[in-house]
């Protein structure tokens, strides 16, 4: 073998033991932090899908959130290429995405729940749900509710006229309860017992005491005897936001007093055997299970003590409350809840059970009306990202020439001191750095370009301050709030007023995130803007494992390419809250049903044209295409426009008229 070709010995791969520590060292010093790619299961974390998604939102291999729509019984979709699909459709985002089979699992859920509650106590009576209509009247919603409620004669709950209206034409199934809440007058309540004609199963519940004596003549001149209820105003209070549902001064309810004074009303009309259902309710989203066990077993005491004074007691209604994870934290925060659904059942039952054993009062039928917890999951509001204004400049600062300003040099020599132990004081020095250079700045003493160089500097020192106490375990307050005063702004097309507007009226929490680039780690941080002309119309509030985070994780913009955000458990309340604000209308809706070979379109609502929103306010688009078509003839005889210019003036001004109201 050539000497030259043969391997070289072990001792000469080897060096020094020196020369290898050295070596070694020298690698150490010089390499870069080694940080693991970022993967799906960190989005997963970072968004916290699993906690308030589960069992319908994940991510898949390619970085797409997905839908399973039936929940554990399998089937997917990946959202993002139902919303391309969708689009192909020529419906533009905004989009809102209603799957049914969610809903259709929500129900199914609810009532197994119970149905298992009812079995481990030995409970002797049944479950009956009922919808609450002011969740979500969408009629296609509604219809799914009765549709997929038939198997557990889920009934409806109407809130007001329209909402009895709703009900009366959409319930169609046997057995089924319809509870007729809110305020009522003459026609509201006769219009209900006349119902009863048509075989369903009306309960009126008296909320004020002079629905009483409505009810009782109405039920003599038409010769009904309708089933009563009444609404109990319970001393327990509610949680979180809604927790003034209940109490002395709760707006709807009987006191105590009222409530014998009903059983001696209707016992002189020979009607106490009409009264048959008690009915409560301490708030929406009670977050807290002792809350509800406390309010349950004041108002078991009330059913018995009504059962024993004669009343016909057949139903006791627990009313809505069952909340919503919207965070994930599964605790007591008002965003949140410390249960679960099966918790629920199981203390309904096990109370209401209890109350009656000891009187020895045969256990009513359970009524809830659970709107919140049905219908959150079952839509998903799809929305796309315009652009973004960033946050200032990241460059490093340049360092001051002995010409430059006092101030320049200072707010650089902060910048460079600042470490952990310095950070409070320092950046202390930079606000008041700042403030003095636009001082100087609007007495003269101070050029424009030297006052951009020293904000420049400012909000170098800002991100830095940032920066050396991200690892600390304490962060000053005014510090923490850096991270909103240096994120960027992402402009969504959407207006929160229409298809968020719990985000601005009560600063409700819902999940909102990326719905694809999953899998890269998102680099930004962002609070999203509407297209409305409102300083409202924001979102600076997103949900986070400890309170509330100001700012939202987002990917950078990549030019011409889309980007997409989704807001989900919105499907309560949000919809028909909405307003018009900037007249930005309702946005389009899908409704999307799993198949064996995938899924189909069940329905398409198109969202609002413009002109259908300026009918809303009454103009009509006639008139003002004639208006236009009239000025444009004056600006042709006064040569202040052409007629190829009064012509496309004319074309855009039509054809807006009959286009979306958002843009695409």
């Amino acid at each position: 073998m050539n000497m030259a070709q043969q391997p070289p010995s072990a001792s000469s791969l080897s060096p020094s033991p020196r020369l290898h520590r050295a070596t070694l060292e020298n690698m150490l010093q010089s390499a870069e932090p080694v940080t693991a790619p970022w993967t799906i299961e960190d989005s997963e974390e970072l968004y916290r899908i699993h906690s308030w998604g589960e069992p319908y939102f994940s991510i898949n291999a390619d970085g797409h959130l997905t839908v399973s729509p039936r929940g554990d019984r399998g089937g997917s979709l990946d959202l993002l290429e139902l919303v391309e699909a969708i689009k192909q459709r020529n419906l533009n985002l905004p989009l809102l995405i209603r799957f049914s089979d969610i809903l259709e699992d929500r129900i199914e859920r609810i009532n197994a729940c119970f149905a298992k509650a009812i079995a481990r106590y030995k409970y002797s009576g049944v479950y009956r749900g009922v919808f609450p209509v002011k969740c979500n009247q969408q009629r296609q919603l509604l219809e799914d509710v009765v549709r997929y409620g038939k198997p557990y004669q889920f009934g409806l709950e109407a809130g007001s006229k329209p909402e009895l209206l709703i009900a009366l034409a959409t319930l169609d199934t046997p057995g089924a309860l319809l509870i007729c809440n809110g305020y009522k007058d003459k026609d509201y309540i006769e219009t209900a017992m006349l119902g009863q004609r048509l075989g369903q199963q009306p309960i009126i519940v008296i909320e004020q005491m002079n629905e009483l004596e409505i009810a009782i003549e109405a039920s003599q001149r038409l010769n009904i005897r309708p089933v009563l209820g009444l609404r109990a105003k319970l001393s327990t209070k509610g949680s979180g936001r809604w927790g003034i549902s209940a109490g002395d001064r709760a707006k709807f309810g009987l006191t105590v007093p009222e409530i014998l004074a009903v059983v001696d009303r209707l016992r002189q009309a020979n009607m106490l055997d009409c009264l048959q259902l008690l009915h409560f309710h301490i708030g929406s989203q009670i977050s807290a299970i002792s809350v509800v066990k406390e309010a349950l077993r004041e108002a078991s005491r009330i059913y018995v003590e009504l059962a024993e004074l004669g009343a016909g007691m057949r139903y006791l209604d627990v009313g809505g409350g069952l909340a919503v994870d919207y965070d994930g934290s599964k605790t007591t925060f008002y965003a949140s809840k410390n249960y679960s659904t099966q918790n629920y059942a199981n203390d309904v039952v096990a109370e209401v059970q209890e109350a009656c054993r000891i009187k020895g009062i045969a256990v009513p039928t359970l009524v809830s009306e659970s709107g919140r917890a049905l219908v959150s999951h079952q839509s998903v509001l799809v929305f796309d990202v315009l652009g973004s204004s960033d946050a200032p400049s990241h460059e490093e600062p340049t360092v001051p020439g002995d010409d430059d300003h006092v101030i320049l040099r200072e707010l650089y020599e902060i910048y460079q001191n600042l470490t952990p132990n310095t950070v409070q004081e320092l950046y202390n020095d930079a606000v008041q750095f700042k403030e003095e250079a636009i001082s100087l700045f609007n007495f003269g003493y101070l050029s424009l370009s030297a006052r951009a160089r020293a904000e420049r500097l400012f909000w170098a020192c800002c991100r830095k301050a940032l920066s050396v106490v991200s690892d600390a375990d304490y962060i000053p307050e005014d510090i923490e709030e850096l991270h909103q005063s240096l994120a960027s702004i992402y402009y969504i097309n959407l207006s929160v007023f229409q298809s968020m507007p719990d985000t601005w009226a009560i600063e409700q929490l819902f999940p909102i995130l990326p719905i694809h680039r999953l899998d890269e780690e998102p680099s930004c941080r962002g609070t999203l803007a509407d297209l409305t002309c409102d300083s409202d119309g924001k979102i600076t509030t997103f949900i986070d494992l400890r309170d509330v985070k100001h700012v939202l994780e987002l990917h950078p913009l990549k030019l011409d390419q889309p980007y997409y955000l989704g807001m989900f458990l919105g499907g309560a309340y949000q919809e028909i809250m909405g307003n018009l604000h900037n007249l930005f209308g309702d946005t389009n809706a899908v409704h999307i049903h799993m198949t064996p070979k995938g899924y189909q379109v069940e329905q398409v609502v198109k969202g609002d044209t413009m002109t259908e929103v300026l009918g809303y306010v009454q103009y009509d688009a006639e008139d003002m295409i004639e208006n236009i078509r009239k000025r444009s003839e004056r600006a042709l005889q006064d040569s202040r426009i052409t007629l190829e210019e009064s012509q496309l003036l004319i074309q855009h001004y039509e054809r807006s008229l009959s286009q979306y109201t958002y843009l695409t």
